[in-house]
């Protein structure tokens, strides 16, 4: 036997009574405190969203595949330390989405001009190549990036949708 379905007629009444309820009726969202500043401790592989010195977030992170020293020339494959700002977006990169970091700046760039390398660029917080999203937390059993900190796509989704443009981040061993 089919069961029976309403009229159409019936329908704006049923609109009406759906939407009559008060609106605190509806369970709100918690809005996220804003993220004003990212730490990466290196050595724990762990990348942690602030606000105010207080941890909001820790996520485990891959890291460059040239071990845990400090990043000293390009393609050394190591992830710099210092200070730094997130100064751009891409959401169509190559790894999913990514947020650009400063490096190098001044001290780095001094450094390496002392060495007589080139500093090397393009330092990032991102997820995984295009394509390979579904290797998840798997990508963490070793250091695979060229000197980036790598995350799975929901995880960069996560801290995409909390950073701006300008958060400080600091990179420790």
């Amino acid at each position: 036997m089919r069961p029976k379905i309403a009229p159409i007629r019936a329908l704006p009444a049923l609109f009406l009574l759906l939407t009559s309820f008060p609106a605190t009726a509806t369970p709100q969202a918690e809005a996220h405190p804003h993220v004003d500043s990212i730490l990466i401790l290196k050595k724990d592989h762990l990348l942690e969203l602030l606000a105010n010195g207080k941890v909001l977030r820790t996520y485990k992170v891959a890291l460059g595949q040239g071990g845990l020293a400090p990043k000293r020339k390009q393609g050394d494959g190591l992830t710099p330390e210092g200070h730094y700002l997130i100064d751009a977006r891409n959401a169509a990169s190559h790894y999913h989405k990514a947020l650009h970091v400063s490096y190098p700046n001044a001290e780095d760039r001094k450094r390496a001009a002392k060495l007589g390398v080139a500093p090397g660029g393009d330092i990032m917080i991102h997820g995984l190549p295009n394509g390979k999203g579904a290797i998840g937390s798997a990508h963490r059993l070793y250091d695979w990036t060229l000197g980036c900190i790598a995350l799975t796509n929901e995880e960069i989704d996560d801290i995409w949708n909390q950073v701006r443009i300008g958060t400080p981040v600091e990179i420790r061993p």
